[in-house]
């Protein structure tokens, strides 16, 4: 990112560190305990037997078996009994389960409230929103070393301390508001009893990243709600004689499951490298300077900073005391440019706070940067023996820069549940005709005082767990691994694969503009404001002599021996006037007849001064004296002030370039003269920054990416609402809002007006070329009918703490968002996020990493990869793949996961176990294989593409952004939008198939069973075969080459969805209904009583009978699910058409033909193998007819309710135009 003299650009590495302060800024955040904490309460755990998870069931199993065995007795209704009892310990360890997967459940349950802390009581500690999830954390107490007793906990590695007067909790007081003369004067820990109190407050500098074992996180994921549904359904099929088929289930999903616990082990692995190694430091102890390790620094601390070697960063946040340092801060803030750092001993006046946010930031070193040089102190003072600068200790471990940046990409974001929530919906909405299927079974079957109601029960609940089949997670997981394939070969990565269905539901699409949407490749375009014509740009090779003096010498530049570093801006002003830069910072010309310059003292560019000067000298000839000029550059508004005599059109100007987009500094130049040594060294800021001679503008253009334009064009014709999020100006930031066609109303900028009387600035609606203002008061439908709205983050700031029910009002319709620190880019989006909207954020640094982590989509763009990537294609399969070659290779990961896969795959393929199964079982066993080798292959592939690529630095913001482009450009965000359109369609259409076969299934296996219908181990298994298959093709879908002006529906729970299942599942019962009738009438009568399958011997279960009326019931379900599928296929404009689809267009067509051939008796042998007796011929064109008019009439009714409700979502009114 580059500098901005108008006003603040620079990341805010502050809003990176936690803000730990005093007294009367704790209290600000009320009722939150602080930025991190909303509330702790106290509790003290239950004994045991009296926990809500053990006596109420103590008591209720005690009710039970007196029950069973006083009152109604054990021979009576043994099996009652049994059944009641086993509800009674299903109840129990649910219950056991809700206390592991929520904290509150589990305090409510098991624990009493306290309201003093002592050790041993328990700290439930609720985060603030987006920061992580509630725990359950210990009060320690230990003993200071000046005696007092200090009561403590810990949640998500920061500490926070008893206060007994104000009987509440607080963050530790850091030293970082103290004067800065307290600094200056320090001599560190000058006995040890000082250092021992200072370890024992803050704790030492360790950034311990603990990586969990494998069998921890797989617990995690084993003992979630879904996970634990299915060992259920599992656990009930053994029970039910289903060995084989229950054991090879669970198998599977076990080592799916350990597939995903490997992937999130090596993602932890990689944040943990990111924590700083400890190395030897110099520090000052006991007035003396030692060696020790830098884990063991303590705020308070006296260090010596040396230039970085062996990877050795910054060890914690430092405030430079003597010396100067050239700091590399990209690790923390994606910022390329190295950052210049000065002491305190520069500063005249040290009478004023520290203020890390503000101007202080050029004297502090943060944690996790590089120092690229250092420059050891000059002055007779504290002088470390390995001649480093002098630095004192602010923060340390957690608490620093990058301590906190590390804690937001480990607990930063709940991990996305709605989608859970909302299969958990789906699942309970379809429970309801579960669990009347399962009523009508146990109803109708009790009537037969013989029969098993053991048996009945476990039927029962058969028919409960059949809702959901077991391999649904495979299946949605298969969809979206296909889609991270699709987006790998795009040079687009996903850490977070259960974010891509989010894509397809965004609706405001955020861009930060430096590196995003324009390039970093400054061009310096000329120097205005020296003549009367304001359009008139001199070039740079015909600029006067002071406009060049003023861009050779007014910089922060440094030469190394790696080459010219710094701000690009000033690198490109240096090259436009083609002056040198060397070691000794003086500046040489390479033509012309100007003399070189030596730069002898610089005064740093501050955000709040908005400037920067320079105090720069050229020996007179022929003699040994120097002639001194100050040389100033910085915001036009600011030098104004300055200059002895401004020009006549000088706001005309400056203003008329920044709306067009440039950037624009103002120069001015002052002679001095020749000064005695004594007068330089007394010269103040004041002194050369007045009285300036105006030295003219200099107009600098940043270009727009090539793509950027079509990108941004094919966003808002797809509806989505696209935001400029900068810490530009917002002039500049309007302009190229307008270039890129963001908006095409004007634009009107929040802008601070006069003071009233109460000396409050009263705050209005400002157009661009100043032309319209509107007060905040004015109609808001009104304004935004000719406008688009433009606020700055001082805007933001004045609307949050005077006007709040105003701004949540206006932000959804806020275009372009400027000034922007990366605290309020996280602030947008999170309100966004607040007020119902789906949110993409792309970004290039990690400054963004707040709003990266908290938008449902975040994209980072790799600053330093080039616009686009050549694609290399796979000479064995002919697919894309990734140009990059790291040299090294750890396929450990696959090896693993395949091996494991072939370890299921050989219990299927082993022949003894193979004979012992059910020919249904056997089938099923096949379909397993079927979906575990293409996950297996997806997931090989996916592995080696990780392993591939190199790890990206902490810098480049990938870490904590939930996608990583390997382009520079923004077309990945089209891209992930429409894997993301594509897999949500598919996802939707996965489940609409699901729960049209699952009510199917609760008629056949309820009312259809109770009759005696049943099918075939050889119909059951083609009938499954054929499900996997269309499921698996599906999967596969892939989406359309451009974004459609339309989006899908977000979610499965909507009028649409709910009405053509409820209609389409009308007709197909109806169909199944009338045609089961139909060939009742036409079967032989039946003799005795229905034998239901419980009812049978093993040898019975073995032998099956075909008759006209089970294979009329086969005929119609394998049709009904022909018709599911290719009535319920939404192919464009989100993806394939069926047409294009062709793996489905087969299956779905081999599937009807079959169904034909058996309706019409065309061929004896498949009549034969599927079990299927012969029709008569009337009944066939009955069969036939009304399975047809089936299909028309589900097509109808969807296309009707498509008509009615919309299969769409609608568009917002947000959008841009």
């Amino acid at each position: 990112m580059i500098r901005e003299y108008v006003d603040e650009s620079k990341p805010d590495l502050n809003s990176i560190a936690p803000s730990y302060s005093k007294g009367k800024h704790e209290k600000k955040k009320k009722p939150a305990l602080d930025d991190l904490v909303q509330y702790v309460t106290l509790h003290i755990r239950n004994p045991i037997v009296l926990s809500g998870i053990v006596m109420p069931f103590v008591l209720m199993y005690l009710t039970a078996f007196y029950a069973w065995i006083f009152v109604y007795g054990i021979d009576v209704h043994y099996e009652a009994g049994l059944i009641s009892v086993a509800v009674i310990a299903f109840a129990q360890i649910l219950s056991l389960l809700c206390c592991y997967w929520s904290v509150h459940v589990l305090a409510f349950l098991n624990c009493r409230k306290v309201k003093i802390p002592a050790e041993g009581v328990l700290a439930k500690v609720v985060p603030t929103p987006n920061n992580g999830s509630s725990q359950l954390v210990h009060i320690h107490c230990s003993k200071l070393a000046n005696g007092e007793q200090q009561l403590y906990f810990v949640f998500q590695k920061t500490k926070y301390v008893w206060d007994e007067e104000k009987c509440t909790f607080h963050g530790i007081a850091f030293p970082v508001h103290e004067i800065l003369s307290h600094y200056s004067r320090s001599r560190g820990h000058e006995t040890e009893a000082a250092v021992k109190i200072a370890e024992q407050t803050y704790g030492l500098n360790e950034m311990k990243m603990v990586v969990p074992e494998f069998y921890e996180l797989f617990i995690e994921r084993a003992t979630a709600p879904f996970f634990v549904f299915q060992i259920f359904s599992v656990a009930l099929w053994c029970l039910d004689e289903y060995w084989y088929y229950s054991l090879f289930t669970l198998v599977m999903m076990v080592i799916f499951e350990c597939t995903l616990v490997g992937q999130q082990l090596h993602n932890m692995a990689e944040i943990r490298k990111m924590g700083n190694k400890p190395y030897s430091i110099s520090v000052l102890r006991q007035n003396k300077w030692r060696q020790i390790i830098s884990d063991q620094l303590v705020p308070g601390d006296i260090v010596s900073i040396t230039r970085s070697q062996n990877d050795n960063l910054v060890p914690c946040d430092i405030v430079l005391l003597r010396g100067s340092c050239i700091v590399d801060e990209s690790m923390l803030t994606g910022e390329s440019v190295p950052q210049m750092k000065e002491s305190l001993e520069t500063l005249d006046n040290l009478d004023v706070e520290l203020d890390m946010e503000g101007d202080s930031k050029l004297f502090v070193l943060f944690g996790g940067t590089k120092v690229v040089q250092h420059t050891a102190p000059t002055k007779d003072a504290i002088r470390a023996p390995d001649g480093g600068c002098i630095g004192y200790v602010l923060r340390n471990g957690f608490n620093t820069s990058q301590g906190k940046l590390l804690r937001t990409i480990l607990f930063g974001v709940n991990r996305v549940t709605e989608n859970n929530l909302e299969t958990f919906a789906f699942i309970l909405f379809l429970m309801v005709f579960a669990i009347a299927a399962a009523s009508y079974v146990w109803i109708k079957g009790t009537e037969d005082p013989e029969r098993s109601r053991y048996k009945l029960f476990l039927e029962c609940t058969l028919i409960l767990t059949s809702i959901i089949p077991p391999d649904l997670p495979i299946e949605l997981t298969l969809a979206v691994n296909t889609s991270l394939m699709q987006l790998s070969k795009l040079f687009v990565f996903c850490t977070e694969p259960f974010r891509i269905p989010f894509a397809g539901k965004v609706q405001i699409c955020c861009f930060d503009k430096t590196g995003t949407l324009t390039s970093d490749n400054l061009m310096v375009e000329g120097i205005v404001g020296m003549s009367d014509d304001i359009n008139a740009i001199v070039p740079m090779d015909r600029a006067v002599d002071h406009t060049i003096q003023v861009l050779a010498t007014c910089h922060s530049l440094v030469m190394l021996d790696d080459g010219l570093v710094g701000d690009p801006l000033e690198k490109a002003t240096l090259t436009a006037v083609d002056w040198s830069l060397t070691k000794q910072d003086s500046v040489i010309p390479k033509r012309g007849k100007l003399k070189p310059l030596r730069i002898f003292h610089r005064y740093y560019f501050s955000s709040a001064l908005k400037r920067m000067s320079v105090l720069a000298g050229y020996l007179v000839p022929f003699s040994n004296d120097i002639f001194y000029i100050g040389t100033v550059k910085g915001a036009p508004e600011v030098i104004q002030n300055m200059l002895k005599e401004v020009p006549k059109d000088y706001e005309k100007t400056f203003l008329e370039y920044s709306r067009r987009g440039a950037r624009v500094l103002a120069l001015g130049i002052k002679e001095f003269g020749q000064m005695d040594a004594q007068r330089v060294r007394e010269l103040k800021r004041d002194d050369v920054e007045c009285n300036l001679i105006f030295a003219g503008f200099v107009i600098i253009s940043c270009p727009i990416k090539p793509d950027s334009k079509s990108v941004i064009k094919e966003l808002i014709h797809a509806s989505h609402k696209v935001v400029m999020i900068t810490g530009d100006n917002p002039l500049t930031a309007c302009h190229v809002a307008k270039e890129l066609r963001f908006t095409r109303k004007k634009l009107l900028i929040l802008t601070p007006g006069e003071m009233d009387n109460e000396k409050n600035i009263k705050w209005h609606w400002l157009s661009v070329n100043t032309d319209a203002a509107y007060s905040l008061k004015h109609d808001l439908k009104d304004m935004l009918a000719s406008y688009d709205l433009c606020i700055t983050g001082e805007g933001l700031n004045y609307l949050k703490d005077n006007e709040n029910p105003y701004m949540q009002k206006i932000l959804q319709h806020v275009t372009v968002c400027a000034r922007f620190a990366p605290k309020q880019k996280e602030y947008v989006i999170t309100s966004l996020k607040h007020l119902g909207y789906y949110t993409l954020m792309c970004g290039d640094g990690t400054n963004d990493v707040g709003a990266l982590k908290h938008a449902h989509v975040g994209v980072s763009l790799l600053s330093t990869a080039p616009a686009k990537l050549r694609r290399r294609r796979d000479v064995t399969n002919g697919t894309g793949s990734i140009t990059v070659d790291t040299g090294s290779s750890s396929s450990g990961n696959t090896t693993r996961n395949t091996g494991g896969n072939r370890s299921v795959a050989t219990i299927g393929s082993n022949s003894t176990e193979r004979r012992n199964l059910m020919p249904r079982e056997r089938a099923i066993l096949r379909h397993r294989e079927n979906l575990n080798s293409t996950q297996a292959r997806l997931q090989t592939e996916l592995n080696e593409i990780y392993e591939d690529t190199t790890v990206v630095k902490l810098g480049d913001a990938s870490i904590a952004a939930p996608f990583t482009s390997k382009t520079s450009s923004i077309m990945c965000v089209n891209h992930i939008i429409k894997q993301g359109r594509c897999t949500l369609v598919t996802t939707l259409q996965m489940f609409k198939v699901l729960a049209l076969n699952a009510l199917i299934s609760a008629y056949c296996q309820s009312v259809l069973y109770i009759d005696g219908v049943k099918f075939s181990d050889m119909q059951a298994t083609l009938q499954g075969l054929f499900i996997a298959a269309c499921f698996l093709c599906i999967t596969r879908s892939k989406p359309l080459k451009t974004l459609s002006k339309t989006a899908p529906l977000p979610n499965i729970f909507n009028f649409y969805s709910i009405s053509t299942i409820l209609c389409q599942f009308a007709v197909h019962f109806g169909a199944l209904y009338y045609l089961t009738q139909e060939a009742t009438a036409r079967a032989p009568v039946r003799e005795g009583k229905v034998k239901l399958y419980i009812d049978m011997e093993a040898e019975e279960k073995q032998t099956f009978e075909p008759n006209i009326i089970n294979s009329t019931v086969y005929i119609i379900c394998l049709a009904l699910q022909v018709s599911t599928f290719a009535v319920n296929h939404k192919g464009h404009p989100f993806m394939e058409s069926l047409r294009e689809n062709r793996p489905l267009l087969t299956s779905i067509l081999v599937s009807s033909a079959l169904v034909l051939f058996l309706s019409l008796g065309l061929s004896s042998v498949l009549t034969e193998a599927f079990e299927i007796v012969s029709f008569p011929d009337d009944f066939r064109n009955t069969l036939v007819l009304v399975l047809l008019a089936d299909t028309i009439a589900a097509f109808a009714l969807d296309r009707i309710c498509s008509f009615l409700f919309g299969e769409t979502r609608q568009t917002s009114k947000i959008v841009n135009y």
